[in-house]
């Protein structure tokens, strides 16, 4: 059965394929190969610590530009996708990634920081965008039912990138001195040739009226804002009670990075032990999404219920995971590792102790954010209030980003910054537990008014999405 289009939009179609090109499967498949060439390339040169750069003082002011940037940018990004549309809200943003890269190219060889901390800020409007967007779309055009499924679909391409990402340093570095100053230059090149395929692929992005549900339905309809609807309700965000619940979460879900990578990955590994422990970090976050979009879709029959155990659930992995880190920080201390005390990978039971610990780093952290954008796909099923609702999660969360890689520069204890990191993932547990209790729906109501009507009775639920 199908509807004549109207106003240019696309007609609806109970075709059940989730592989046609307006589908949702195949446009959460498309995003998430932008964010594989794009963040995904920029969470392997960041796990490497300092961004490839022994001395990490450069990518942390980098970094501190670049999460500034993104605390304001991120929040206004849900009004650039609804003014904008997704394309050119893409397009524009992934630009901004191989300029990144191509600064720390620059650094290689000038040892001048003003590039890469420029090039940090431009990024940090661009990851703003892009995330927004992104968080738009993951969120807003699957049915409410497999949410979960398409959150952890989107994870697997992202993280993917920094899996390969992971080994273009290793390859390229594998023979390197273990006390080299940087990665070589072909490894940052690497990295903007995948950075501009991801910019190329954004202009396959549909906009939500075009993309089509298998049963039926459209995403939802979009209609182009303006600049003062859009000012007003970036406003309202800030004493939305819901938003007010996920702050705590928005800003320790990028907090840890810093530990993670400068005092764990970059501190304590040879350079290409470091490229070869970002393939598994990243590769962690793959089986982490998955583990937890089954829990968020599958456990129960009643989806509040599904998100509160899924919760329970990764609040358990994270107390365990934050436990063994606290072992290691404790037995490492907070000296200097000198360079005969760099762990490579061919040290066998040395290097298999903090390895295990770095690879569930990378599961906690993909099984938390995919509990934070379920919760938030929760909330609506309109991908207008969703931008919104994800920039705001983006710049809260970047905000803190900005002000751990400053507590790093400014050489925090290493066991106060891992209990801050603890404290703060605890907190949001349960304040997530609420938000689900008291806004997330069992029933379904993601119909607009507009597909409903004669077609109401015929509406079946999508099983196949994924």
């Amino acid at each position: 059965m199908k509807e004549t289009i109207e106003n240019g939009e696309a007609p609806l179609t109970n075709s059940s394929s989730p592989y046609r090109y307006n589908s949702p499967f195949t446009q959460v498949c498309l995003v998430g190969l932008v964010c594989f060439c794009c963040p995904g390339m920029f969470n392997a040169l960041s796990g490497m610590g300092g961004g490839g750069q022994l001395d990490p003082t450069a990518a942390s002011n980098a970094n501190t530009a670049l999460y500034a940037a993104f605390s304001v940018s991120g929040i206004l990004g849900g009004a650039a996708f609804n003014l904008l549309g997704p394309r050119l809200t893409l397009l524009v943003a992934a630009m901004t990634y191989p300029l990144y890269a191509s600064s720390f190219l620059y650094y290689n060889h000038h040892k001048s920081q003003i590039f890469p901390i420029i090039a940090g800020g431009i990024l940090g409007v661009g990851a703003g965008l892009l995330w927004a967007g992104q968080g738009a779309i993951m969120t807003s055009y699957p049915p409410q039912d497999r949410k979960g499924s398409y959150i952890s679909l989107f994870w697997t391409i992202f993280n993917l990138g920094g899996v390969i990402g992971g080994l273009i340093p290793f390859a390229l570095n594998y023979h390197s001195a273990t006390n080299a100053p940087s990665v070589s230059d072909s490894t940052y090149i690497a990295f903007m040739c995948f950075m501009l395929v991801g910019a190329f692929i954004s202009l396959a992005i549909l906009p939500p009226s075009k993309v089509v549900r298998n049963d039926g339905t459209r995403a939802s309809k979009m209609v182009y804002s303006s600049v003062g609807t859009e000012s007003i309700e970036i406003l309202k965000l800030f004493s939305n009670w819901k938003m007010l619940l996920i702050l705590p979460a928005a800003w320790a879900s990028n907090f840890f990075y810093t530990y993670q990578f400068n005092n764990v990955n970059g501190r304590l590994f040879t350079l290409r032990t470091k490229g070869l422990n970002n393939v598994f970090y990243w590769a962690a976050q793959m089986v982490g999404s998955l583990l937890i979009g089954r829990v968020l879709d599958f456990s129960f029959d009643k989806r509040r219920t599904r998100g509160l155990v899924g919760a329970l659930f990764v609040m358990i992995i994270g107390t365990g995971i934050w436990s063994g880190g606290l072992a290691e920080q404790l037995r490492v201390g907070e000296r200097k590792v000198s360079e005969s005390e760099l762990i490579d990978f061919k040290d066998g039971r040395r290097w298999a102790g903090p390895f295990v610990l770095y690879f569930g780093y990378g599961l906690l952290d993909a099984m938390f954010q995919s509990l934070v954008y379920w919760v938030i796909g929760g909330l609506a099923d309109d991908s207008e209030v969703l931008s919104r609702y994800s920039g705001f999660y983006k710049s809260i969360q970047s905000a803190g980003a900005a002000v751990a890689w400053q507590i790093d520069t400014h050489h925090t204890p290493l066991l106060t910054q891992l209990i801050i990191n603890w404290v703060l993932t605890t907190i949001s547990y349960p304040l997530l537990a609420l938000l689900v209790i008291l806004a997330v729906k069992n029933e379904n109501n993601s119909l607009s008014e507009r597909n409903v009507g004669s077609n109401e009775g015929n509406i079946s639920t999508e099983k196949n999405g994924v």
